[in-house]
């Protein structure tokens, strides 16, 4: 059989498993067994014992449970009732006042949890019987907690962002970097909407603003210093190199549990709950990698990228016309499949394609965040929507429904992204460069 012909039949077979309702690593391990039984002379068990430990025995892939653990412990801190107090008295003055406490705080929340879900639910947590009590228009305030709470995938440190860079075999700190300018410009894009919003319907903003003294202002945020001060050590000693992403994943916990036991949420049952949190996601993640890495091998000894990317590069497409394609492909696949399943399931065939259409690694692992994001807001398997369900008390399509206006300013950042590519490769290549010299 040509490698087309045995793509297509792995790729058929991998949907009926997951169809099937079997785990996705046992899916691709499954598949990447009998790929290499039968159209291989490789023994699949040599290959699966060196997939499985060669994914998971990384010292740099140890940064993703700190991390994760880093977000457990603050995610059960008094962090988000902190957070909401303190940014408040310095939002009131823009159009729609305190609905952008939803888009900072979950910017601010995002960089120590690196998950959308967990972003999202400790947010809305605080800010939306707030916000509704104040009597702001509830459908904005839950399309504002939809899409902001994505901004976990994108701003550092992100769980994915690992994810992505171990799988295409790229740097985590460069990725790390990579999303920080698009991560400044969504944020900048959701407010930017609210602010429009609130301008043509005052009678649904609260006009009502609390009279306080620049004092009183500093006093309220007290709380959020530290948290900050740990965000601005976390990111500043792996931006400068003087820690790796690993390394600087421990200071992190080390942070977490110093701001958890001086705000006095660090209980024996807390930090078991939050270890016991971060093992399950990290053990699930590391699983789904393990099984990618082998279905990884298989693609390599049956020749299936190397053939796709001399396909790619015979029907002379543009690098436009491939991106738009794979975008489309992504936004469907994003309907049916959670973002660490969608890079895993398809790196070892689209990384050659876009290495041979020229494109660069980095970049393109945001262009997938990105991707991953507007997923989180799509029917009928976005997280965030079941996220807001929840605790709102309405359907999903309801939630679904009020995001629209945020899932179109991500989708304007995704084309903004395609058009002006150095927002996410120029800070990568002057950061690294500075560090070097």
């Amino acid at each position: 059989m040509t490698p087309v012909a045995i793509s297509v039949a792995l790729f058929a077979l991998l949907l009926v498993l997951l169809a099937g309702g079997v785990w996705i690593a046992i899916s691709m391990g499954v598949v990447a067994w009998l790929g290499l039984q039968l159209f291989t002379t490789s023994p699949p068990e040599v290959n699966l014992f060196q997939a499985f430990w060669g994914s998971n025995a990384s010292w740099t892939l140890a940064a993703l449970p700190l991390f994760v653990w880093m977000g457990e412990i603050l995610f059960r801190t008094k962090l988000s009732d902190e957070m909401f107090e303190g940014l408040a008295p310095w939002l009131g003055w823009l159009p729609g006042r305190l609905m952008h406490v939803n888009i900072f705080g979950c910017g601010i929340f995002a960089a120590v949890s690196g998950s959308s879900s967990a972003t999202c639910a400790t947010i809305a947590k605080v800010a939306l019987p707030e916000l509704i009590k104040r009597g702001y228009d509830e459908k904005t305030c839950l399309g504002s907690l939809c899409g902001a709470g994505t901004l976990g995938l994108l701003i550092p440190p992100s769980i994915i962002m690992i994810v992505y860079a171990v799988a295409a075999e790229v740097s985590i700190l460069k990725m790390f970097v990579a999303g920080i300018l698009p991560g400044i410009m969504l944020i900048g894009l959701f407010s930017g909407y609210i602010v429009v919003w609130a301008l043509l319907n005052p009678e649904k903003t609260p006009q009502h603003v609390d009279d306080l003294t620049f004092l009183e202002r500093i006093r309220k945020a007290k709380n959020l210093i530290p948290c900050l001060v740990l965000i601005a050590f976390v990111m500043g000693v792996m931006f400068t190199g003087y820690a790796t992403a690993t390394e600087a994943a421990a200071f992190g916990v080390l942070g977490a549990l110093l701001i958890a036991w001086w705000s006095r949420s660090l209980t024996r049952e807390n930090f078991w709950t939050s270890l016991m949190g971060a093992t399950r996601l990290s053990c699930m993640i590391l699983f789904i990698l393990a099984g990618a890495a082998f279905l990884s091998s298989c693609m390599a000894f049956t020749g299936i990228p190397r053939a796709l990317a001399e396909w790619v590069t015979s029907l002379n497409a543009s690098p436009v016309a491939l991106i738009a394609v794979l975008a489309v492909i992504y936004l469907i696949l994003g309907t049916a499949l959670d973002g660490i399943s969608m890079i895993v399931l398809t790196t070892s065939i689209v990384l050659p394609m876009v290495e041979a259409a020229g494109f660069d690694l980095i970049w393109f692992g945001i262009f997938i965040v990105l991707l991953v994001e507007i997923a989180e807001l799509t029917p009928p398997l976005g997280f965030n929507l079941f996220v807001l369900q929840t605790m709102s008390g309405r359907d999903s399509h309801y939630v679904a429904l009020a995001s629209i206006p945020f899932f179109c300013m991500m989708v304007l950042a995704l084309v903004i992204v395609i058009a002006f590519p150095a927002i996410a490769t120029w800070l990568p290549e002057a950061l690294i460069g500075m560090t070097k010299r």
